[in-house]
């Protein structure tokens, strides 16, 4: 009794001193991590100081602190531009995160990898996919602030790959996360970037009203935005364009005035310069301005952004002063301000403007020059389609590809846990019952094998079932196809020959016909053997696909228009022998056809057929529209690229119309 007593206080002491020793640790490595984070130091004595903090951690023996540690010496890399360390440590860190199952940390590194990727290495497939995956886990930990940060992240990605409607949907599910929490300065300023960024994709979607809704809602909050005022600012700006889209010229202009009379704008000369094209152009728009006032404040929005090298107002400036003289009839300077418009858009690039320079240069111009312009336009229309399409199909397969890993992961943790359960329990209880385990596992053994033979044998008899099966049918198809020989067609040659055999040494006129009447005959017979032979060659899973998507396109344009349709077509035409290039055109005339019907016709009913006539596919759209004067309108865009369509296949198009009767449009294309 008298020696356990010291032992005690020994062992207290002991544990006394690495208590102070490993609180002394910590304390040195929250400082290194400190002194890491100071401005103040040079980008050296930053990373010096957070490797120090590593070399502790490392004392720790805690693989979440060294984990902390080396994602601090990552973050330090970003902020002082490593970008190369930086992005091979973090991916390091991603790993090690996974393997330690430290949900905190796999969901904070991701959250930077998506920030590297989108800010700094403007990859927004990877930031898409590690914004993702961050997302997952800060929902799963319940971290609302930074899983709508994430979301909104997302869907800028998304609206600036085109996937507006995806934009919409992370854009409203982050705002519903920000308005359940409680409200700081921090959440107010990304409550207004996710409205302002509702109200821009709202336009590009064509709510108006919503647009306008979202950025008045966003401009609420500015006062509870510390230096909100350059933010208010552009809001402002976005809000006038709304309301200029929606053709609301009016508003749209007091409030272009109002930010032109702010000072605080003169302080941002490029985006003075963006407000004072806008105020300008929608002057122009109105219809209600002074000739030289717009036409001077354009040029000067041009100066400004030449002088401030800003190619985005530069190049909205130019095209704006090509649409006011093309209005005002000033033809040569509107080609020379669409050219640079043409020239400038290239270079940035924004296709979105390109193609709009391309459409006023072929208006512009005549013959092969407008033609060049008018198919160049067509080309590129095209191509944005299928990137946007593949956009959206590529971040749906993001999401499936992360959810597939994610379920992945589960299960294989699962099986971990289950590892580690029966490891436990087998350990317990192993010298217990060793032997009725074992004994149970021969049982179990035996008792699988007996299972996998049954499922053999019942797998082979289900294939000898199957293949009886298919025995059967072949036979069945031989019987069919020689009884139809036998009984049909070589009957009916038996008797067309032994008729013809009994007016062979016949002459007349009536032999002669009889002859024909026979020769017939045989030409039926001929066609009834080519259709046998074609059966037995014919592949029954191709049919009539395009008919099909062509029947989808109508019927989705006529329920999006609010129109009434009745579509027809013939059975005659084999559309896999027709290319792909002319069943592309076809497909692009009607889609073109009814969006000039839905904008310009004030239409009710459309009806579409398609028919075989002498070897020519005709296709005719007739609706029952206001019509128009073909001899004196003007062809638009939409006309001259179904014409110019039609003339790339070596077809031709008539438009029959008056005012007030509707419009037929016929097309034929050569079929064979």
């Amino acid at each position: 009794m008298k020696l356990i007593f010291p032992l005690i206080l020994l062992s207290a002491f002991i544990n006394l001193a690495n208590a102070q020793r490993d609180n002394k640790l910590f304390d040195s490595i929250y400082k290194y991590r400190e002194l890491s984070n100071n401005s103040s130091f040079s980008k050296e004595d930053r990373i010096k100081f957070i490797k120090r903090a590593i070399t502790l951690s490392k004392k720790t023996k805690q693989d979440t602190t060294i984990l902390k540690s080396k994602r601090q010496l990552a973050y330090t890399y970003l902020l002082t531009g490593e970008y190369n360390a930086f992005e091979k440590l973090t991916l390091e860190n991603l790993e090690r995160a996974k393997e330690l199952n430290d949900s905190t940390a796999i969901a904070y590194t991701n959250n930077i990898l998506g920030y590297y990727n989108y800010q700094i290495a403007s990859d927004n497939s990877e930031s898409y996919k590690y914004y993702l995956e961050a997302l997952k886990y800060f929902d799963a930990l319940g971290k609302l602030p930074e899983k709508a940060s994430a979301l909104i992240t997302l869907a800028k990605i998304q609206d600036e790959e085109k996937d507006h409607l995806g934009s919409e949907q992370n854009a409203i599910k982050a705002l519903r996360i920000l308005n359940s929490i409680e409200k700081d300065q921090d959440v107010s300023e990304e409550m207004y970037y996710v409205l302002n960024l509702l109200g821009i994709v709202s336009l590009k979607l064509e709510n108006y009203n919503q647009s306008i809704s979202f950025h008045n809602q966003s401009l609420d909050l500015i006062d509870n935005i510390e230096n909100g005022e350059e933010l208010e600012i552009m809001s402002l700006n976005d809000l006038a364009n709304s309301y200029r889209e929606q053709g609301n010229y009016k508003e749209s202009l007091e409030i272009f005035k109002q930010i032109l009379e702010d000072p605080l704008l003169k302080e941002d000369m490029s985006f003075y310069g963006l407000v004072l094209d806008n105020y300008s152009f929608t002057k122009f728009l109105s219809g209600s301005y002074v000739y030289d006032e717009v036409e001077q404040n354009l040029k000067e929005s041009l100066k400004i952004s030449i002088n401030q090298q800003d190619p985005y107002t530069e190049l909205a400036a130019s095209i704006d002063l090509s649409k006011f003289y093309k209005e005002n009839k000033k033809i040569d300077s509107s080609l020379k301000y669409a050219k640079k418009s043409f020239k400038l858009s290239k270079e940035i690039p924004m296709n979105d403007l390109l193609l709009e320079s391309m459409r006023i240069l072929a208006d512009l111009t005549e013959g092969e020059e407008s033609k060049s312009y008018l198919e160049k336009h067509i080309k590129l229309s095209d191509s944005l389609l299928r990137v946007e399409r593949a956009v959206r199909n590529k971040h749906a397969r993001i999401e499936l590809q992360t959810d597939q890993l994610e379920a992945e992961n589960e299960q294989i943790s699962r099986e971990n846990l289950y590892l580690l359960i029966l490891s436990a329990g087998l350990l317990l209880t192993a010298i217990l019952v060793y032997l009725f385990i074992s004994q149970r596992a021969k049982n179990r053994k035996l008792k699988l094998i007996q299972v996998q033979q049954k499922a053999n044998e019942d797998i082979y008899n289900l294939m000898l079932s199957q293949q009886d099966k298919v025995d059967e049918a072949r036979t069945l198809e031989k019987k069919r196809i020689s009884e139809e020989l036998h009984d049909g067609v070589l009957g009916r040659l038996f008797g067309t020959r032994l008729s013809l055999d009994s007016i062979n040494f016949k002459d007349g006129k009536d032999a002669m016909m009889t002859r024909a009447n026979y020769i017939g005959q045989l030409k039926i017979i001929e066609e009834d053997i080519r259709k046998i032979s074609h059966e037995l060659n014919t592949d029954f899973v191709s049919g009539s696909g395009f008919m099909d998507i062509v029947s989808e396109l109508i019927e989705n344009q006529t329920k999006a228009y609010g129109l009434t349709y009745e579509f027809n077509y013939t059975d005659d035409i084999s559309w896999d022998s027709v290319s792909n290039k002319t069943k592309i055109n076809i497909y692009r005339i009607i889609q073109e056809s009814m969006q000039n019907i839905y904008k310009h016709a004030n239409a009710k009913a459309i009806k579409i057929s398609i028919s075989l006539e002498k070897d020519v596919i005709c296709l005719d759209i007739i609706d029952d529209g206001e019509g128009f004067d073909t001899s004196k309108s003007k062809k638009g865009i939409g006309l001259k690229n179904m014409m110019s369509r039609v003339e790339d296949i070596n077809g031709t198009i008539t438009f029959t119309s008056q005012s007030g009767n509707g419009t037929t449009v016929n097309v034929k294309i050569p079929y064979k």
